[in-house]
């Protein structure tokens, strides 16, 4: 059996379909090819379980030729938009689709009417291929870091944080970024709480975030170490792998760490856990602690976000408080 799997974007979209992958592999023996963005490639080029990945760079045609050449059995479309609509008509294979519950999410978002489904998108990926006889195995999700990728994070800290001969000790990674600006914590109140941790705190997040990362680095205090845009994801996925807790957004980050089991705070802004994308963990583990502004009449005020406050106050972040954060943060395991 040979099967194409596609999801185009995003990081955590695609960190989430990886319990359909394994499942597809080990339960059903299936070969299975991956089908995504080339800017998104390298998130699954890693994993055992996909024999093949195609890539995009921006239309389907560049790759429809290839698909037809593999004779599909099944497509399982995990991303359901105009793109992944091409291609099913383009192959003859027997496709799956999921449900994105755009309707049930436009309601909340408009009208705050709660028709959602209380039911973690993994659950509906899954959903998609019970018709072929999967499982979910309660494993949870799959990261696979290249090893070329790996980073030596007391060599890193004794470099650059820590006084000679002392002790590395455990740190905190903390996600800054995220793609819009209403899903991320303000800048002074990270600095504030990076001033406050009483640990080594390494800050991450892409090329867009460094000048943010360097000025938090520089306010906060010799113990914060700013790694935005100096390291691909395979290399950040190594930071938050070896991290003692994971602070983040509602970000690709935030899913990795889910995998790699970490104990995650994960901070909401404009969005809800009740979209369905909160941390995803084996069966039976919640290592999540999440911090949101219930009760707010105007959140969720979009399903993916905007660049700034529609309000114009960003109650949902900034009355987000602090010491309960600060508090997670002293907790011992």
């Amino acid at each position: 059996m040979k099967l194409l799997i596609i999801r185009f974007s995003s990081i955590g979209d695609i960190v989430l379909t990886t319990p359909v992958v394994r499942g597809l592999r080990q339960q059903l023996g299936a070969e299975v090819h991956y089908l995504t963005k080339r800017s998104f490639r390298g998130i699954v080029d890693a994993n055992p379980y996909i024999e093949k990945v195609y890539a995009i760079e921006k239309k389907v045609s560049e790759v429809m030729g290839a698909l037809k050449r593999e004779r599909y059995d099944y497509v399982v479309d995990l991303h359901r938009n105009l793109r992944s609509a091409q291609v099913k008509w383009g192959l003859s294979a027997k496709a799956y689709s999921f449900d994105k519950i755009n309707w049930e999410k436009w309601l909340m978002v408009n009208f705050k009417a709660n028709r959602l489904p209380d039911q973690h998108i993994v659950d509906r990926y899954m959903a998609t291929v019970e018709a072929l006889g999967v499982k979910n195995d309660g494993r949870g999700l799959d990261y696979f870091i290249p090893p070329e990728d790996e980073v030596a994070v007391g060599n890193l800290l004794a470099t650059n944080v820590l006084a000679p001969q002392q002790e590395v000790p455990r740190y905190v990674a903390f996600v800054i970024g995220a793609a819009h600006n209403t899903k991320r914590l303000p800048t002074d109140r990270i600095i504030s709480l990076c001033r406050q941790v009483g640990m080594p705190v390494l800050l991450l997040g892409g090329p867009g975030e460094a000048d943010e990362g360097q000025q938090i680095a520089d306010e906060a205090g010799g113990q914060v170490l700013n790694l935005c845009g100096k390291f691909n994801l395979g290399q950040s996925a190594s930071v938050v792998r070896q991290a003692w807790k994971v602070v983040t957004h509602d970000t690709g980050l935030m899913h990795i760490a889910a995998a790699f089991g970490k104990n995650i705070l994960s901070l909401w802004g404009n969005t809800i856990p009740g979209f369905g994308m909160y941390p995803y963990y084996p069966e039976g583990i919640n290592r999540n602690t999440t911090f949101e502004v219930k009760g707010l009449t105007c959140r969720p005020c979009s399903k993916i976000g905007f660049q700034k406050c529609p309000k114009g106050h960003f109650r949902c972040m900034r009355d987000i408080p602090e010491e309960a954060i600060l508090g997670e943060l002293r907790e011992e395991e």
